[in-house]
């Protein structure tokens, strides 16, 4: 090699490094192949250790990795590996897990790494658990380990002793045998714990990434996953690049012979993956303006709003105007829960003396949820019964809530608990104070909708109330921190178990997780009896705690939405799934034949 040629590949090098991508990285991606998608309310930033964000999940699972994934098309939802070599070895009846994690896999190149190439190890997976037993952090996702891991609790109550985290001090249960292998003891049999390890939470984290950023690591989230931040516009824009060091895969999935499966099997099957260059998140709060934009193909799919429902439907088939335009029409119920949510800590709706209750329940009772359905979803929802939803280990399909809509015993409770109407028609408070409740809400029409259904089943038992408008993010932050009074919610479910759901009202995880702040003895008894045992036995348990949830009513749990998904012709590949929020890297996108 001469002088001349050395410099010239020594350029390119540079070029290649300064613009973020690998010289010896050969991605599928095509740069011209563009995704347009949009999210009804922004994300709170990348750090999937401190948010509760589901937006911001979603993002982040294109960007990280965690050692097992789902397998895109087998339902019921199947684990798979992702960055480990195989499934884990099991070791003493579920409470040693062993996994190998594949070389040769790189985190996208970041200032932090100086230049260099960054290969994932099994340590970055123990950093990743550190960073959410950390008090400082106040990690939402901290409940799916609490009490799990070998010596765990120790450095926790170390930490919170001391107030400081020691990153370099070792977790008998977290344990790298070697560069790649990674070994967890539990302190007590768990074969649930394989789907919290498929949660993004639980991905692999470059420690120098973390420590170089700091504060500011939220909007900065480096991984080794398919895809990698290119722009950031806070509640406004977002925009992803296939990141060229990920190692790819091909489609090669199977079919669980739907007409579905099948048709997505022929377009994509032995495709290298990912196939699309950039995916374009765009914040569009408005439901009108969203359904515009996927009418007008600035959307390449969205879930069809409430609103337009009628315009898009007949019944629970697709309008064949739209068929027409080549417009495919996905229905998934969602594994969810909707639910109102009562800060417990609040001086006017939280506490348990016998008044507040009444006053949770009356509230609960007065719910029309059948004309929220209707008018609220258009029908495209299930009324929910009991904390764990339908498709997730634990549900009962025959159990039913003990709190139905039933205004005239709403009215009847807060006679009876020394709620009087005054003069305006408006019931105060037992001590003779003004009674008014407050809602947080965002800035929508589905919002306006609700809140005028709240307005209409409360002014019909005597209670006064105030819509404060915000958005989802900032409202997000207050719940963390108990200060609100009432506030909507929904929870997906991360992995197929009724736990998931269960430890969002887990006193310890109050403020964190459990955004009502609810701290009941009761309710966190039941918890840990259930937590003691193999999944398949906690129904009962779950069963109960629904119960002591409709005693406390901390919150109003509602129903489990149906999204129609509506796609453009031009993309393929697509099919929702129960667990996982992002299937950007599944997909194609191709010229639209005429």
């Amino acid at each position: 090699m001469n002088l001349n040629s050395k410099k010239l590949k020594l350029a390119a090098l540079s070029l290649a490094m300064g613009f973020g991508f690998s010289a010896y990285a050969k991605s599928p991606a095509d740069p011209n192949k563009v995704l347009n998608i949009a999210y009804e309310a922004p994300d709170d930033g990348f750090d999937t250790v401190k948010t509760y964000n589901f937006y911001s999940g979603s993002i982040a699972q294109a960007i990280f990795e965690p050692l097992l994934k789902y397998d895109y098309l087998a339902r019921p939802a199947q684990l798979v590996p992702n960055t480990a070599v195989a499934m884990p070895k099991i070791e003493q009846e579920g409470k040693v897990y062993i996994f190998k994690i594949q070389p040769n896999i790189y985190f996208s190149d970041d200032a932090a790494f100086k230049g260099k190439p960054r290969e994932l190890v099994a340590q970055d997976y123990i950093y990743s658990m550190m960073r959410i037993m950390d008090p400082k952090n106040r990690s939402p996702t901290y409940s799916f380990i609490e009490g799990k891991i070998v010596g765990g609790d120790t450095a926790v109550a170390q930490a919170k002793k001391t107030g400081q985290f020691n990153y370099d001090a070792a977790i008998p249960g977290l344990k790298a045998l070697d560069k790649y292998t990674l070994q967890i003891t539990l302190t007590r049999a768990d074969y649930n714990f394989p789907y919290i390890l498929a949660y993004a939470t639980f991905s692999g984290t470059a420690r120098e990434v973390v420590e170089f950023y700091g504060d500011r690591i939220a909007q900065h989230p480096v991984g080794t996953g398919p895809y990698q931040l290119s722009k950031y516009v806070p509640r406004s824009r977002i925009e992803l690049v296939a990141n060229p060091k990920y190692r790819g895969f091909t489609w090669n999935f199977k079919s669980t012979g739907s007409s579905w499966d099948n048709r997505l099997a022929k377009e994509m099957q032995g495709k290298k993956m990912p196939q699309i260059g950039k995916v374009s998140v765009s914040i569009i709060e408005e439901e009108q303006s969203r359904w515009l934009a996927f009418k007008s193909g600035q959307l390449d799919f969205d879930k069809l709003t409430s609103n337009a429902v009628p315009q898009a439907l007949n019944g629970k088939q697709l309008k064949p105007e739209l068929v027409k335009q080549g417009i495919q029409h996905f229905p998934n119920k969602d594994a969810e829960i909707t639910y109102t949510m009562f800060n417990m800590q609040d001086p006017t709706v939280g506490g348990f003396g016998l008044e507040k209750v009444a006053l949770r329940r009356a509230i609960s009772l007065a719910y029309n949820q059948a004309e929220a359905i209707k008018q609220l979803y258009k029908g495209q929802a299930v009324k929910s019964e009991m904390l764990v939803p339908e498709g997730i280990q634990g549900f009962n399909p025959n159990y039913r809530s003990s709190v139905a809509y039933n205004p005239l015993l709403a009215n009847k409770l807060l006679d009876r608990f020394g709620y009087k109407k005054g003069g305006d028609g408006y019931r105060r408070l037992p001590n003779g104070q003004p009674l008014t409740l407050k809602f947080m809400t965002e800035n929508s029409s589905s919002s306006v909708i609700q809140s005028e259904l709240w307005k209409k089943n409360l002014d019909a038992i005597g209670l006064r109330a105030d819509f404060v408008v915000s958005n989802f993010a900032d409202n997000l932050k207050a719940a963390m921190q108990c200060k609100y009074m009432i506030w909507g919610g929904a929870w997906i479910a991360d992995y197929p178990e009724g736990e998931n759901f269960a430890q969002l009202l887990y006193g310890p995880n109050s403020a964190q997780g459990n955004l009502s702040c609810y701290q009941s003895k009761a309710y966190d008894a039941l918890y840990t009896q259930a937590m003691a045992l193999p999944p398949p036995q906690r129904l009962s348990f779950y069963e109960k705690l629904s119960r002591q949830i409709e005693a406390d009513n901390p919150w109003i749990i509602h129903n489990s939405r149906i999204r129609n998904w509506l796609l453009h012709p031009q993309v393929q590949g697509f099919k929702a799934h129960p667990m996982m929020n992002t299937n950007w890297q599944y997909l194609d996108i191709q010229p639209i034949k005429k």
